[in-house]
């Protein structure tokens, strides 16, 4: 993957992002098609991940993108395969050492700065997408970051 190449995925996810869609959907759509994935299903498959899973602030929706990323890259198919599955979570512990190195957590209340009552209190409900929002939200942040730490491994892998 060439730097113009990396640069247009991560433009892609924060373009998604910024049109609406959810951390994870914003990610694994941008790069679903590599995988023969399209668009339309790549988000509803990630759908459910926002907002730290069901926005229940769990772990951070982009980061969650990463892991679907990588079960599409090298994620093994058959259930004996042992070797696969370690090779696959060893991918899945690297990039998401990255991305705790880059944000300081993996977990999405953490990277919001919510307490323990906001926590147990979040709703269901989707925030309004509004430029307030935009503007104290770092989670377009997170999802570049995620973007760039999963294309940099595709990189990576092509020049090993």
């Amino acid at each position: 993957m060439t730097e113009l190449e990396i640069e247009e995925r991560v433009q892609r996810a924060v373009d998604n992002f910024m049109a609406g869609y959810g951390c994870c959907q914003s990610v694994v759509a941008a790069f679903s098609d590599l995988y023969g994935l399209d668009d339309t299903l790549a988000k509803k498959i990630a759908a459910g991940f926002g907002g730290g899973v069901g926005r229940m602030r769990m772990m951070c929706g982009a980061v969650s993108g990463i892991v679907m990323l990588v079960g599409l890259d090298c994620g093994q198919t058959e259930g004996s395969d042992r070797e696969g599955k370690s090779a696959c979570y060893k991918v899945v512990q690297d990039l998401l050492a990255k991305s705790k190195e880059e944000n300081g957590s993996l977990i999405c209340a953490e990277i919001l700065g919510l307490k323990g009552y906001e926590k147990a209190n979040s709703s269901y409900v989707a925030s309004a997408r509004t430029a307030e929002y935009y503007k104290t939200r770092p989670c377009v942040a997170k999802v570049e970051s995620a973007a760039r730490v999963f294309a940099n491994y595709l990189k990576e892998k092509k020049t090993v």
